[in-house]
């Protein structure tokens, strides 16, 4: 090889090597539900930007992934329906029958199958989403609507919001186990990753309960207190547990704060504040970013989790309800 090939090699070689090193870090997918507008907005998690509006259903509010990430599902309330969506290409492939007004949902680790709230008529339905049937209809009290499942797959967790119960269902049997009471309406529920604890939100009662799994009871409460906030402002809605078990984050609704908690201690240790009328919450992949839909800003807050602050608002449809991030 010549001089002036091998010259011409090298600078080939560094301009992709500079250009690797310049390229972003790799972008999540976040779906959010729009709830007015009847569209999903995707947003890239780098650029921080909508790259695509989907129209759906009417009234999307629970969206979650399943089939391995590859399926985006969709609860479309007022088609009483679940519709599922190829989450790269974003083309429609079917719907699932869901019960009246589905409102969330949880799939067992397992893939299959489906776990869904309904809302308007007091039932846990349970879908094969292989098949596209239902398996069973679970009653529960009155206004379903937080669906849980432990990492074992063993118990499905959901919370009435009339009843004010946790109602705990073996995945096996269809059959309750347990109904523990909470405070007034109860939204989410969410299992630590080791499946040890179950975390409940109360929107009315302004409480989170820790529920002792093995012992079915409840083991301690947080409550909330803001500098310059009623009492009645504080509605904890969305929750997530990290996956190491030592942070949780709260939505507190019309706070519009995020409430940052030891969960070991069960201390609150910061708000975040964010957009107006917080909902719901979900990491990234990599637990470096929280997004929170706020249903009366019509955005989505972006939280560096490690630094703990809020970093960009990125607007989306009107009313955004639920969001999901993909694996890739």
């Amino acid at each position: 090889m010549n001089a002036a090939l091998k010259f011409i090699c090298a600078t080939l070689v560094a301009t992709v090597v500079v250009a690797s090193a310049a390229m972003p870090a790799f972008a999540y997918r976040a779906f959010v539900s729009n709830e007015k507008d009847n569209t999903i907005s995707v947003i890239d998690t780098e650029a921080l930007k909508v790259i695509e509006t989907m129209k759906v259903g009417q009234r999307p509010r629970g969206v979650i992934l399943a089939n391995g990430g590859a399926w985006l599902l969709v609860c479309t309330s007022d088609d009483n329906r679940i519709e599922v969506y190829d989450a790269k290409t974003y083309q429609f492939i079917k719907n699932l029958p869901s019960g009246p007004d589905p409102e969330l949902m949880e799939i067992h680790p397992s893939g299959n199958p489906l776990y869904v709230a309904n809302e308007d008529d007091n039932i846990v339905t349970v879908v094969d989403i292989e098949e596209g049937r239902i398996l069973a209809e679970v009653p529960v009290g009155v206004e379903p609507e937080g669906m849980a499942v432990s990492p074992d797959g063993k118990l499905v967790v959901n919370t009435s919001e009339t009843t004010n119960m946790a109602h705990f269902i073996d995945s096996t049997s269809h059959e309750t186990v347990a109904n523990i009471l909470v405070d007034n309406r109860p939204r989410v529920a969410q299992f630590t990753s080791d499946g040890k604890q179950l975390w409940v939100s109360a929107e009315i009662g302004g409480t989170v309960t820790i529920i002792d799994v093995a012992k079915k009871e409840p083991i301690h409460k947080i409550s909330f207190e803001i500098a310059g906030i009623n009492a009645d402002a504080i509605q904890p809605v969305g929750m997530r547990i990290n996956k190491a078990g030592t942070k949780a984050y709260v939505a507190l609704g019309p706070a519009n704060r995020i409430a940052v908690i030891d969960a070991k201690t069960y201390k609150v240790e910061k708000y975040i504040l964010v957009g107006q009328r917080v909902w719901n919450l979900a990491f990234t992949p990599d637990e470096k970013q929280l997004l929170t839909t706020n249903g009366v800003s019509n955005d989505v807050t972006v939280i560096d989790v490690a630094k703990e602050r809020a970093v960009k608002s990125v607007p989306v449809g009107r009313y955004p309800w639920g969001v999901v991030v993909s694996e890739d």
